[in-house]
């Protein structure tokens, strides 16, 4: 029995899963980059205030799920529980704002969060997402949606829907506030203690609520969308008219207000109903007073974020087959002494043409070193004994077919690469 266990909420990738991860984090990487977007990374702890201040203090992130800790100088920081306010805090501190164009980022990562463990939700978790800055047309908000879409459909998911929604800006979200709480006064003692507290600080919060009770109650809410001004209410019909030119199926779902305060005008999830409770793929919006907040220009700012764990999830209920590109191209097999001699030269020679290559020099029989083959999934073996090193050439055999045929050694890179 294991001396030391995994802490409650976190797991390993394990090489049979870690094909798995590096295939879909390279499928984004590539869909990233059609939409010219380059990559940051930043630390996986930051200064608590930046996320405070950000994701905002009524949040449940805030309130609950924060791993917050003090240094030997009692400062006081918190592994990143998400992705965007790191994002802006380097866009601010580096001086990304005072791009003339725009800035386009995007982020993997592993996030933190001390939440109840259940299927697709862990304490550490990984996250991958975009962020854009230096505009605040619609037909940017429709863009960075059709990322998230074309991501999607490369990995070859269909059973998702998009549902958008317009949480307004901050002068019609004042109206708005007052309707909640007038809505919600009425049934304030039937609040979970959290929206009691929320009700008169964010009440919008109410709204994002699991308690079935306050969910419930919250079907009957007002809909933003009725208290939406001019401006926030025409980027809204933009933001439907570009999908639909696009091509992207959407619905409309009032209800959507994401859990941080940052977000103004579109909200927009990417839902999977095969995932039962954690059905959301991909959730995002636009956040155009954040880079001021924390420092920096009057910048506006969209984005999305999404996990990791839920898309293989979602690609697994799809039955989805994940190509495994992490088995070696060949396993040399050798017979006598002469070819166990020479053997390290040759992987040597193989590696350096870009050959993946498997050999176990404790395995002595032709029998044994068949069978690690097999169990390798190599797409060829090449046996190597006195007769081959006689005439200078490998006897190279395919797996798949079991073709074997005697070639040197370019032309034995030659089918290796065919």
């Amino acid at each position: 029995m294991a001396k030391y266990k995994i802490p409650r909420g976190t797991y390993d990738i394990l090489p049979s899963e870690s094909y798995k991860w590096q295939y879909v984090q390279n499928t984004f990487r590539k869909v990233a980059r059609l939409y010219n977007f380059k990559e940051i990374v930043t630390p996986i702890f930051e200064s608590s205030d930046l996320f405070e201040r950000s994701v905002g203090d009524s949040s449940d992130i805030v309130e609950k799920e924060m791993y917050k800790f003090n240094d030997k100088k009692g400062r006081t920081f918190a592994l990143r529980p998400e992705g965007t306010a790191s994002v802006v805090r380097s866009v601010v501190e580096n001086n990304l704002d005072l791009d003339a164009n725009s800035t386009k980022l995007y982020y993997m990562g592993p996030m933190f969060r001390y939440d109840r463990p259940q299927k697709g939700r862990y304490r550490q978790f990984y996250q991958y997402g975009v962020e854009y800055f230096g505009s605040d047309n619609a037909l940017i908000d429709a863009q960075t949606i059709a990322l998230a879409d074309t991501f999607l459909r490369q990995l070859g998911l269909k059973n998702y829907k998009l549902e958008i929604n317009s949480i307004g800006n901050a002068t019609c979200a004042k109206d708005y506030d007052s309707a909640l709480i007038n809505f919600f006064k009425p049934h304030f003692n039937e609040l979970c203690s959290d929206c009691q507290r929320r009700l008169e600080k964010n009440p919008k919060r109410v709204l994002d609520c699991k308690n079935k009770t306050c969910k419930s109650i919250a079907k009957e809410a007002p809909s933003m969308l009725d208290y939406l001004d001019e401006e926030c209410s025409t980027h809204f019909e933009n933001l439907q008219k570009y999908l639909t030119q696009m091509k992207i199926d959407f619905v409309v779902n009032p209800t959507i207000v994401r859990g941080l305060d940052y977000y103004t005008k579109t909200a927009f999830e990417f839902i999977d109903s095969n995932l039962g409770a954690q059905s959301t793929l991909i959730g995002g919006g636009r956040y155009d007073g954040l880079v001021k907040q924390i420092g920096g220009r009057d910048v506006a700012g969209i984005g999305f974020a999404g996990g990791f764990e839920r898309l293989l999830l979602s690609l697994e209920a799809e039955e989805i087959k994940i190509p495994n590109n992490d088995k070696p191209d060949v396993y040399l097999v050798t017979l006598g002494e002469k070819a166990e001699t020479i053997s390290a030269e040759l992987l040597m020679k193989l590696r350096a043409d870009n050959i993946s290559t498997e050999f176990h020099p404790d395995k002595k029989t032709m029998k044994a070193q068949m069978k690690a083959a097999n169990r390798s999934d190599a797409r060829f073996v090449i046996l190597l004994g006195d007769n081959e090193i006689e005439q200078n050439k490998f006897n190279l055999k395919n797996m798949e077919t079991g073709e074997q045929e005697l070639v040197d050694f370019q032309e034995m890179v030659r089918i290796i690469f065919q």
